[in-house]
C-alpha cells in the first residue's frame, strides 16, 4: 500500500523568516524601481508625479470643476528671476550641498521633538523633488527616509540644473497648479520667462503652503516675507 506524503508544515519560525524576506524582496525591488525611474529622468522629463496624481483623484471627487494645470518648459525658459526666488527661499546653498543640510535635519527634529509631532522636515530642493517624484504627502519617519534615499539617486544620476529644471516643472503652486509655467499663468496671465521679480518672490513664498496661499493671496505675511526673499534673490548662486 502506497504511503501518501503529509504536506510539509512550516514551524513559526520558518514563517517569521519567510515573512521577512518576502518584505526584504519587496524593499529592494522598490529601491531598484526608484533607482531605474531616476536614471530614465535623466533624459525623459516625468509626465506627472505622485503628487500630481494625487491631486487629480482627488479633485475628481471634490472639485470636478478643476483639473490639474501643467505646462513644461525648459530650463531656459524659465525666468531667472524665479529661479533667483526659489533658491534664496527654499534652499540657500542648493548649487554646492550634496542634496540634504545636517543642520537643517536636526532643527527639524528638535522641532518635532518640541511641537510632539512632525510639523517641520527640513527639506531641500532636491528633498522637495524626491518627495513630489515619488512619494506621498503622509509625514513620517519612514517616508523621510526613503526620501532621503532617493535624493542621493538623484544627486547621484542628474546635476544641479537637471534637477531643478524638473523641480520646476513639477512643483505645486496652488489648487492643481504645477510647475513654473502653469503659475504664471494662473496669478500673472504671463509666461514663466516674463516673470518679475517681485511675481517671482511671491511666487517663492507660496511653496511650503500654496493651497493655502492661493486661497489668501492678500495675506500680509505673503507681501511680507515676499520682500525679504526680493532682497536676497541677488546673492542667489544658480546652477549651470
Amino acid at each position: 500500500m502506497t504511503r501518501t506524503k503529509s504536506p510539509v508544515r512550516l514551524g513559526p519560525a520558518r514563517w517569521i523568516v519567510y515573512g521577512i524576506s518576502v518584505m526584504a524582496i519587496a524593499a529592494i525591488a522598490t529601491q531598484v524601481y526608484f533607482f531605474a525611474m531616476v536614471g530614465i529622468y535623466t533624459v525623459v522629463n516625468p509626465s506627472s508625479t505622485a503628487f500630481m496624481r494625487s491631486d487629480a483623484w482627488q479633485l475628481a471627487q471634490d472639485r470636478p470643476d478643476l483639473s490639474v494645470q501643467r505646462t513644461w518648459v525648459p530650463y531656459d525658459q524659465i525666468s531667472r528671476n524665479l529661479k533667483r526666488a526659489i533658491i534664496a527661499s527654499e534652499d540657500a546653498n542648493f548649487v554646492n550641498n550634496n542634496g540634504y543640510e545636517t543642520d537643517a535635519i536636526l532643527q527639524a527634529w528638535e522641532k518635532n521633538k518640541a511641537r510632539g509631532k512632525i510639523v517641520a522636515g527640513g527639506s531641500t530642493i532636491s528633498q522637495q523633488l524626491a518627495r513630489n517624484l515619488f512619494l506621498s504627502r503622509e509625514k513620517s519617519y519612514v517616508r523621510k527616509a526613503q526620501e532621503l534615499v532617493i535624493t542621493s539617486m538623484l544627486e547621484l544620476w542628474m546635476d544641479k540644473e537637471r534637477i531643478f529644471e524638473i523641480y520646476l516643472n513639477s512643483v505645486e503652486w496652488g489648487n492643481g497648479v504645477y510647475g513654473a509655467e502653469a503659475a504664471a499663468r494662473y496669478y500673472y496671465k504671463t509666461s514663466a520667462s516674463k516673470l518679475s521679480a517681485w511675481q517671482s518672490a511671491r511666487l517663492a513664498v507660496m511653496l511650503p503652503r500654496p493651497k493655502y496661499f492661493d486661497e489668501h493671496r492678500g495675506s500680509a505675511y505673503l507681501s511680507q516675507r515676499a520682500g525679504v526673499i526680493a532682497r536676497r534673490m541677488g546673492a542667489a548662486e544658480l546652477p549651470h
